[in-house]
């Protein structure tokens, strides 16, 4: 009975540690920067989509961030898009439009001032970065980031290229 119980116990904790690659997104509308609305569902229509909550005060996303252009820049013509999810509060929307404006990010930006969006995609921290396929499919997350991080991240998504080629 310790046996079988043990070995119960066990398999429970594998299995729920284990995290699941192919967890299906809801398909979220998102406000963007310039005023309009988008949905995931239109955005996957071209490729895979990395979505990526960030902050104005926060530091570990800000360095990532310029990382995030330069894979955007890369592989944009191969169908990939990157929406950068700013969790600023409403008060502080005005910064989030003078910092990608500064730094001169191309690609879309969205608002999320409540956090509804990323407490639908269970972003817990910041920054938190997750890489949705053509099928709405959560391949990754990334929670924080520590220089080296966008290698990985580089990685999956032209993994994912090349499987949705």
């Amino acid at each position: 009975m310790n046996k079988t119980l043990l070995l119960t116990l066990t398999m429970s904790a594998i299995l729920f540690s284990q995290e699941s690659k192919l967890t299906k997104a809801p398909d979220l509308t998102f406000d963007l920067l310039g005023g309009k609305k988008a949905t995931l569902s239109e955005l996957v229509k071209n490729g895979p989509v990395v979505i990526d909550f960030w902050a104005t005060w926060c530091e570990p996303c800000k360095k990532e961030m310029v990382h995030l252009e330069k894979i955007y820049k890369k592989y944009k013509d191969q169908g990939l898009t990157i929406l950068a999810i700013s969790q600023d509060s409403p008060r502080s929307l005005s910064k989030v439009k003078s910092y990608i404006r500064s730094k001169q990010y191309t690609f879309t930006v969205g608002l999320d001032p409540n956090q509804q969006v990323g407490m639908k995609l269970n972003a817990k921290v910041l920054p938190t970065t997750i890489i949705i396929d053509q099928n709405m499919n959560i391949m990754s997350t990334h929670q924080g980031y520590i220089p080296g991080d966008e290698k990985k991240l580089e990685e999956e998504i032209v993994a994912l290229l090349e499987n949705e080629e």
